[in-house]
């Protein structure tokens, strides 16, 4: 007896189905078997038109044979502002029959009222949609959902769409797991895209407090509203942030979308200010202005929704276009940055003209096309931040480039052109700050070096030898003194020892003998070789005198005075 009830059942459910296939109406009907998880309703949907708002359901149970195919794209209806009736008829097979969770999974829809019909007879009346109290949804989730039970046969389903935007409408039948399962992945896909917002701005605010480079400010704009655009666009914000809270709900779209465009043509104004004119660079700014004006006026309902999609539609494309100028400049060069903005305003008006056709009923409504928008800009936010990070690392070359010119400079200005010592002005600043350490303890000894029989060199072999011995001088004179002392040429043949740190006027001595024994061997340099002496007189600071002039004289007297005595003397000043 099971087993000829189970075939009973069976048979009753295809004699079900056949029937509903050869009714005039079968070829609209959404079939609901034990077999599929999910049944699309946008094919069997019927719509019905409700400019004067008067339509009640008796009447629209009356009226199904005026209902017709839909105008507009698949699940999408378009901007108009007009009530619209949608009439879906079912069938249930005996093993389809059940709880199934009706969803419209576009969560801005204002307003739906659900009227499920079996025999003419209403079974249940639903009202859905974001102005309605979010405690009170028949499934709390991101989107419009109703459980709904449906015994074997034929019922109906009507639905009264009102809402201001757009009425974007993919609405399907489905059994609860498959239903929970979609809602999870698309709650894990806003997680990470939100996620990733929030790194981006932290990452964008963190260098703009570092940096003060007000272009990651801008960013920083940039992202915040766009990710909140995708929040509220796909009912996140209402399920977390601003429940029940009608402002929010009526105008985040609008303001998220105008600020976002706003901080694109800042964005775009500063990171091309280099290659942008000014006349440019001013309607960018005046685009911004325009944009941040339309934002507090929809936030303050002096233009509604509808005078935003136009405003958009108008001028959104507007920074990119008004930047295209500089972007192709900076490609023509090889600047990377240009090649990135070209290719973000590419993805950004494929996915806004995908978006735009979706909100005015010209191209389907299905999972790709309503997150075009969200995955372009996406796309946009990581390709503006390394459009950032390479103007952050095209400056810092900047400034090095600068830094290493003006150490050059001053390099070449402090720096002996042949023996590569540093000259006279070099060495009164580093006598100067050496001297600015000097104390009892910690005595600084400057010597004066003058060669002796240089000039007979010089006349014998010509100037090109004695620059080499010059050179050659330079070297031995490094080698002998200690890590930390300065040496320098100061003209001529004429060089000066600066040793600091030393503890008491013996070491200076000894340093100044280590001079002398420097030039005891012979110079040898390519095929030459000659001999040179030096005649080095010191004066030390505190001990003999405190002031960097003061004391480079002194040493020189005592160098004159060593000279008058005889060659390769060393004289201290005063002694």
């Amino acid at each position: 007896m099971l087993r000829l009830s189970s075939l009973l059942a069976v048979f009753r459910a295809l004699v079900l189905v056949c029937v509903a296939a050869l009714s005039p109406t079968a070829h609209a009907q959404a079939l609901l078997t034990g077999h599929a998880g999910t049944v699309d309703l946008w094919p069997h949907v019927q719509a019905l038109p409700d400019p004067e708002r008067v339509i009640g359901i008796e009447q629209a149970l009356a009226m199904r044979e005026r209902f017709g195919q839909p105008n507009g794209a698949y699940a999408t209806l378009g901007m108009d502002k007009q009530v619209v009736w949608l009439h879906v008829p079912v069938a249930t097979s005996a093993a389809g029959q059940g709880t199934w969770i009706l969803d419209f999974d576009y969560a801005l829809l204002q307003r739906v009222d659900v009227y499920h019909v079996n025999d003419r007879r209403l079974v249940r009346q639903v009202m859905l949609g974001d102005l309605q109290p979010f405690a009170s949804r028949p499934l709390q989730g991101r989107s419009h959902a109703v459980p709904l039970e449906f015994a074997p046969g034929s019922s109906e389903l009507l639905l009264r769409v009102d809402t201001r935007g757009a009425k974007i409408l993919p609405v399907s039948l489905s059994r609860l797991p498959s239903f929970h399962a979609r809602a999870l992945q698309e709650q894990l896909l806003q997680g990470a895209l939100a996620s990733l917002g929030i790194f981006l701005l932290i990452y964008s605010l963190a260098q703009w407090a570092h940096l003060r480079e007000h272009l990651y400010a801008k960013y920083a704009l940039l992202v915040v509203c766009s990710v909140m655009f995708s929040v509220h666009f796909f009912g996140i914000g209402e399920m977390y942030l601003w429940t029940d809270n009608a402002w929010f709900q009526r105008h985040m779209a609008g303001i998220t979308s105008l600020l976002a465009a706003a901080a694109t043509a800042l964005f775009v104004e500063d990171a091309l200010a280099g290659d942008l004119n000014r006349w440019l660079r001013k309607a960018l700014r005046g685009v911004a202005a325009l944009h941040f004006v339309a934002a507090v006026a929809h936030g303050v309902d002096l233009i509604d929704i509808q005078a935003v999609a136009i405003l958009m539609t108008t001028t959104g494309l507007a920074p990119s276009l008004m930047g295209l100028p500089g972007a192709l400049a900076k490609a023509r060069r090889g600047d990377s940055v240009g090649v990135w903005f070209i290719a973000a305003w590419l993805t950004y008006f494929i996915a806004s003209a995908i978006m735009v056709g979706v909100v005015r009923g010209r191209i389907d409504a299905n999972f790709w096309t309503l997150h075009s928008f969200q995955f372009g800009a996406t796309f946009d936010m990581l390709v503006f931040m390394r459009i950032a990070v390479l103007r952050t690392a095209a400056r810092h070359r900047d400034a090095q480039r600068a830094a290493l010119e003006r150490d050059t400079l001053h390099s070449l200005a402090h720096t002996d052109a042949l023996t590569g010592l540093i000259n006279r002005r070099g060495l009164n600043d580093a006598l100067n700050a050496a001297l600015a350490r000097v104390s009892p303890d910690r005595i600084l000894a400057l010597y004066v070096l003058d060669l002796d029989g240089f000039k007979p060199v010089n006349d014998q072999y010509g100037h090109d030898v004695g620059d080499s011995l010059l050179r050659v001088v330079a070297q031995r004179l490094r080698a002998s003194m200690r890590a930390g002392d300065g040496v320098a040429r100061i003209g001529g043949d004429e060089f000066v020892v600066m040793a600091e740190g030393l503890t008491h006027e013996a070491q200076a001595l000894d340093l100044g003998l280590k001079l002398l024994n420097a030039f005891e061997g012979a110079f040898v340099f390519g095929q030459h070789s000659c001999s040179v002496s030096a005649t080095v007189g010191y004066a030390l600071a505190p001990n003999d005198v405190s002031d960097a002039n003061a004391l480079i004289k002194a040493a020189d007297a005592a160098m004159y005075l060593g000279k008058q005595e005889g060659k390769s003397r060393l004289r201290r000043f005063g002694a």
